[in-house]
C-alpha cells in the first residue's frame, strides 16, 4: 500500500467520522474533503473543483429546482389531494395505501419534498380526525426512499451513481432500467412496515403539553433592573424541586459560565440560558423580574400597529418544525427578526435528536447562541393574522395544526405538471440524456414564470450541491491513487471461489451498512469506483454491481439519520432511535436477501 492509499484511506476515515457523528454541517465536511485532496496532493486544483461542473451536481441542481416549482405552485399538493378523503379507512388500509401513493410520487418528484408535503398533510389529519400520525409518518418516509429508487430522477443518489459509472466507460442507465427491481422493493416494503407498524407508537392528534415532551425547551432570560432576583444564589431561585428549571449557563458582562453553581449570585443584566417546562415558560414570561429575550429583541424592530394596540387579539403559543431550505436555518432565537416570522415571537427552540446525542442537543457550547437547524422546533407566540401569514410558508410544518397552501394559479400548476411530464418523456425515450432533459425543464420552469430566480435562490437545498461537489472528487482521488484497484485487488481475494450470490450479497450488505451511518451520497461516490474495478477484474457485467451500490445506498432505514426524510421525521420527536432500528432492520434484512437474489442472477 502506498503512502497516498494511506493518506487517502485516513481522510475517508475522518469524513466517515464527521459524518455519522454529525460533528459539522455537510457542507463544511465538503469543504474539509476538497482541500484535504489538494493539500495532500490526490488531487489537481482542476480536479478539487470538477465536482462543482459535474453532470451530477447540476442534474441534480437542475431536478431541485424544478422540484421547488412543483411544490410552489400545488403540483404535489394537487397529486395529494385525494389523501384526505382516506380519513375513515381503517389504519391497516390507510398505511399501504399512503406508502403506495408516496412511492409513486417520489418516482419523479424529489422525495424530501413529497415527504414534507405528506408530513403537512398527515399532521392534519391528525389535528382534525385523531389519526395517529405515529403510524403513518415512518412509513412515508420509508415509501419515499424506495420510490425515488425506482427511477433515474428519483433521487440525487441514482444520478450521483449514473454519472461515476459513465465516467468509468459503463454506458449510462435508461430512465426505467432499473424500476421493475424498485417496483419490486417498493412492494416488499409496504407489506412489512404494514405489518410492523403496531411497533410504532401509538400517538393521536398534535398535542403541545403532552406529545412533544416540551419540559425541554430552552430560552434566554435577562435579569431585569430591580428584579427581586438580584443578590439571591441559583439555589433560591431555582433550586426547588417544583420549579422545574435547570439554569444551562450565566453570561455576565461578556463572559460566559457553562457551569454555574448553585451558589452563584444574580446580578442585574445577567444572561441566563434556561431549561423549563412549557407552564414555567409561561411564567418566566409574566415575570416582572425576569426578561425573556424577545422583550428586548424585538422592541426596536417590530413595526407599531396603532390598531393592534387596542384590539386585544387572540395569542396562541404553537410548535414550528424546521424543513430543508428554510430561511431560519442557522439563525438563532436572538436573531430571528420580526419580518422573519412575520409577526410572531419566538420564544424557545427544542432541538433535533442526533446520533451523536440521542438526548436533546441543548445549544453549542462554543456560541451564546443557539442556532436553528433541519428538525429543530420553534415555540413561538402569535397572533391569528400572524399564524395565517406562517401557514403560507412552504419551508416549516405547523405541528399544531396545518391548513391547506393556496397555491398560485391553476394555470400554473398545470404548466409545472406539463413540464415535469416533458423532461419525464425526453428521458424516458432516449430523446435526450436526464441532464439536458432536466436542464430544458428550469428553462421553461423560469421562461414560463412558473418560479422566479429568487426563490430559486432562497429555496435551493445548497447544502446537497456542496456536498455533491466535494465528494466527487474524492473519487478522482481514488482512480489517482489507485486505491480503488488496491481494495478491489484485495476483496477478489476475499471473493476467491465465492459464488456470484455471495459477492453480490457481500457488496450490497457493506454498502448498506455504510449509508445508515453516512449520506447516502457520500456513500455511493466511496463505493461505486470499488464496485466497478470489482467487475472489471472479475471480467463480469459491471451493471448488477454498479446497481447493488444504487439501491444499498438509497436502503438507509435502520437509522434515522442516513437519509433526510429519516432526520426529518425522527427530529419531530415521535420516535425513538430503536423504531428505526427494529423496522428498518427488518426490512434491510429482507430488502438485502431480495436484491441479492435478482441482482445475481442478472450475472
Amino acid at each position: 500500500m502506498s503512502l497516498e492509499i494511506i493518506i487517502l484511506f485516513t481522510i475517508i476515515v475522518v469524513v466517515i467520522f464527521l459524518f455519522s457523528l454529525e460533528v459539522f454541517p455537510v457542507d463544511k465536511i465538503a469543504f474539509f474533503i476538497m482541500v484535504g485532496l489538494l493539500v495532500t496532493n490526490l488531487v489537481s486544483p482542476e480536479e478539487a473543483i470538477s465536482g462543482f461542473s459535474s453532470p451530477a451536481t447540476i442534474t441534480v441542481l437542475a431536478l431541485m429546482i424544478i422540484a421547488i416549482g412543483l411544490e410552489d405552485n400545488g403540483v404535489i399538493d394537487w397529486l395529494t389531494s385525494g389523501l384526505k378523503k382516506l380519513k375513515g379507512l381503517p389504519l391497516f388500509l390507510m398505511v399501504p395505501v399512503f406508502m403506495f401513493i408516496a412511492g409513486g410520487i417520489s418516482a419523479f418528484i424529489n422525495t424530501t419534498a413529497v415527504v414534507l408535503v405528506f408530513v403537512k398533510i398527515i399532521n392534519e389529519l391528525s389535528v382534525r380526525y385523531d389519526i395517529p400520525n405515529s403510524r403513518l409518518l415512518l412509513p412515508i418516509s420509508y415509501a419515499g426512499i424506495i420510490g425515488g429508487s425506482c427511477t433515474l430522477m428519483g433521487t440525487s443518489t441514482n444520478l450521483i451513481v449514473n454519472a461515476e459509472s459513465v465516467k468509468r466507460g459503463v454506458e449510462r442507465f435508461e430512465f426505467f432500467e432499473f424500476t421493475w427491481f424498485g417496483v419490486i422493493f417498493l412492494a416488499i416494503t409496504i407489506i412489512i412496515v404494514s405489518f410492523m407498524v403496531k411497533v410504532l407508537p401509538r400517538s393521536k392528534k398534535t398535542d403541545l403539553a403532552k406529545d412533544y415532551d416540551l419540559d425541554e425547551f430552552i430560552t434566554k432570560g435577562i435579569i431585569s433592573k430591580g428584579s427581586n432576583l438580584i443578590d439571591k444564589n441559583l439555589e433560591e431561585v431555582f433550586g426547588q424541586k417544583e420549579e422545574e428549571i435547570e439554569v444551562l449557563r450565566l453570561k455576565r458582562n461578556a463572559v460566559i459560565n457553562d457551569h454555574p453553581g448553585k451558589y452563584t449570585t444574580l446580578k442585574e443584566g445577567d444572561q441566563l440560558l434556561l431549561r423549563c417546562s412549557m407552564e414555567q415558560l409561561i411564567k418566566l414570561k409574566e415575570s416582572e423580574d425576569l426578561t425573556i429575550i424577545k422583550d428586548s429583541d424585538y422592541e426596536v424592530t417590530a413595526p407599531v400597529d396603532d390598531e393592534a394596540e387596542n384590539i386585544e387579539e387572540n395569542i396562541q403559543v404553537v410548535e414550528i418544525l424546521m424543513l430543508p431550505n428554510s430561511p431560519l436555518i442557522g439563525k438563532s432565537i436572538k436573531t430571528v427578526g420580526w419580518y422573519d416570522l412575520h409577526g410572531a415571537v419566538p420564544l424557545a427552540i427544542r432541538k433535533r435528536r442526533s446520533f451523536r446525542n440521542p438526548g436533546r442537543r441543548i445549544f453549542n457550547r462554543k456560541s451564546d447562541e443557539i442556532e436553528l437547524r433541519v428538525g429543530d422546533r420553534l415555540l413561538v407566540e402569535a397572533t391569528e393574522n400572524a399564524m395565517e401569514q406562517l401557514k403560507k410558508m412552504d419551508s416549516i410544518s405547523i405541528l399544531q395544526e396545518h391548513q391547506d397552501i393556496d397555491v398560485s394559479t391553476k394555470l400554473k400548476r398545470n404548466l409545472s405538471f406539463g413540464i415535469l411530464l416533458v423532461v419525464i418523456a425526453l428521458s424516458a425515450f432516449s430523446i435526450f440524456p436526464i441532464l439536458k432533459s432536466a436542464l430544458i425543464g428550469c428553462f421553461l420552469m423560469i421562461f414560463l414564470k412558473c418560479i422566479d430566480l429568487g426563490k430559486i435562490y432562497s429555496q435551493v437545498n445548497w447544502q446537497i450541491i456542496f456536498l455533491l461537489a466535494g465528494m466527487i472528487p474524492l473519487g478522482v482521488a481514488m482512480n489517482n491513487t489507485g486505491a480503488d484497484q488496491w481494495l478491489s485487488e484485495n476483496l477478489l481475494r476475499l471473493f476467491d471461489d465465492k459464488s456470484d450470490f455471495i459477492i453480490i450479497g457481500l457488496l450490497f450488505f457493506v454498502t448498506m451498512f455504510l449509508s445508515g451511518f453516512v449520506s447516502n451520497n457520500a456513500t455511493a461516490i466511496i463505493i461505486t469506483p470499488i464496485a466497478i474495478t470489482i467487475a472489471a477484474n472479475l471480467k463480469m457485467d459491471p451493471k448488477p454491481f454498479i446497481l447493488a451500490v444504487l439501491f444499498a445506498s438509497n436502503f438507509s432505514f435502520f437509522t434515522p439519520i442516513g437519509y433526510q426524510t429519516n432526520t426529518i421525521i425522527y427530529g419531530m420527536g415521535i420516535y425513538r432511535f430503536k423504531h428505526f432500528f427494529i423496522i428498518g432492520g427488518v426490512l434491510s434484512i429482507a430488502l438485502w436477501i431480495t436484491a441479492t437474489i435478482l441482482l445475481s442472477g442478472q450475472l
